[in-house]
């Protein structure tokens, strides 16, 4: 094996894409001492995303100062640059869930600071921005982002404030007018890796809302609130948006973003794999490594697994999955180019037993794997 290509997903709770990148470097240079090992984290937009980005493309980290968190707070966040024309803007550093603690509400929690994030790329001058979706604490539609951006929403009596997930109904009036010109030079991509509409029994609040602190009385409550913000929408712009796959997607920011931003929802694994120039970086390999933490029917739609299975049959190089579980459904995989699948879970445990030594059994899984591929090579020889 003179060229391999590691791009796995992480295995969430347990080991990070970078960990997993990390152990690839390793381990093949004990058993393949000259092969090019060319390692591609990959995030989902959610926490980690600029960070992956950063350590596939290069680039720098921005730091930006007095940005607002969930609630308003003034916080330091990151983005990253990754030339002069493209940054990469995680929701998560202002909006993220993690950020919230135990104080959950996404009837007030804000992606205001999301805003602040893009504005300030684009006034550094970048022209391709792209916003991970994912890992929010928010359900306002992508309207704090949108505000900070210049979009201006009225109630009915002319007064213009920030909607939140608990004030949607109060929007009258939606003027775009000085966003769209700050980012009329601007390609604005949202990164989204579901295609659950705003709102209804698969929207944004009713699938999402729980794990943000929404019990059901809120769930309905934030589920009439993105209904009237589509309302609006249709009222203002003449836009229709609420059935777009992703729309729902972090709080319905999906949604915000296409109506109030002019962006492209576009598949999460097809945006890294495009930003990495992940064909070049494939050429002459002869085997890529990829995984998540369980891979089952959902992984060969859309997800990971799937975006890179794509372009491997393509190229014709082999596609091996070392991943955390297998279910029963996960065999559709081989039908859409997957080589093979290996399980880490060498001692078939539950998750909760199995957490502490996925770093040890991921090492000699991912090994066993890369023995028999040298045995493989000797046989032939």
């Amino acid at each position: 094996m003179k060229k391999c290509v590691m791009i796995s997903d992480s295995f969430k709770g347990s080991l990070s894409s970078s960990d997993i990148c990390a152990i690839a470097r390793e381990s093949v240079g004990k058993f393949f001492p000259g092969c090019e090992v060319v390692t591609l984290p990959v995030a989902d937009g959610g926490e980690g995303t600029v960070d992956c980005f950063l350590e596939a493309c290069g680039g720098e980290a921005v730091k930006v100062s007095g940005v607002s968190g969930p609630y308003g707070e003034k916080i330091d966040a990151v983005y990253a640059r990754l030339d002069k024309t493209t940054a990469v803007v995680e929701m998560a550093a202002t909006a993220g869930l993690p950020m919230v603690g135990d104080k959950k509400d996404p009837c007030k929690t804000t992606t205001y600071g999301v805003g602040e994030l893009v504005r300030h790329a684009v006034e550094q001058g970048a022209k391709h921005i792209i916003l991970g979706l994912g890992g929010s604490a928010t359900n306002d539609g992508g309207c704090g982002c949108a505000a900070a951006l210049g979009v201006k929403f009225t109630d009915k009596d002319g007064k213009e404030f920030v909607p939140v997930g608990g004030t949607l109904d109060q929007i009258a009036g939606i003027d775009v007018t000085a966003a769209r010109e700050l980012l009329k030079d601007v390609e604005l991509t949202a990164m989204c890796d579901i295609d659950n509409p705003m709102y209804g029994e698969r929207g944004a609040a009713y699938i999402f809302g729980p794990q943000k602190g929404a019990d059901d009385e809120m769930v309905k409550f934030l589920d009439g609130q993105l209904r009237a913000m589509d309302a609006a929408i249709i009222k203002c712009l003449d836009l229709h948006v609420a059935d777009l796959p992703g729309a729902g997607a972090a709080g319905a920011f999906g949604a915000g973003c296409v109506a109030f931003l002019g962006a492209k929802l576009k598949s999460g694994i097809e945006t890294v794999l495009d930003t990495v120039e992940f064909d070049r970086r494939m050429e002459g390999a002869d085997v890529v490594f990829t995984g998540e933490g369980r891979i089952d029917s959902q992984s060969v739609h859309g997800k990971v697994i799937d975006g890179i299975s794509r372009r491997t049959t393509k190229a014709g190089v082999p596609l091996v999955a070392v991943v955390g579980d297998v279910r029963d459904d996960a065999y559709e995989a081989y039908d859409i180019g997957v080589t093979a699948i290996f399980s880490i879970n060498r001692l078939a445990i539950p998750f909760s037993e199995a957490r502490p030594r996925s770093r040890q059994d991921y090492i000699r899984t991912f090994e066993d794997v890369l023995r028999l591929i040298k045995a493989v090579e000797g046989f032939r020889a």
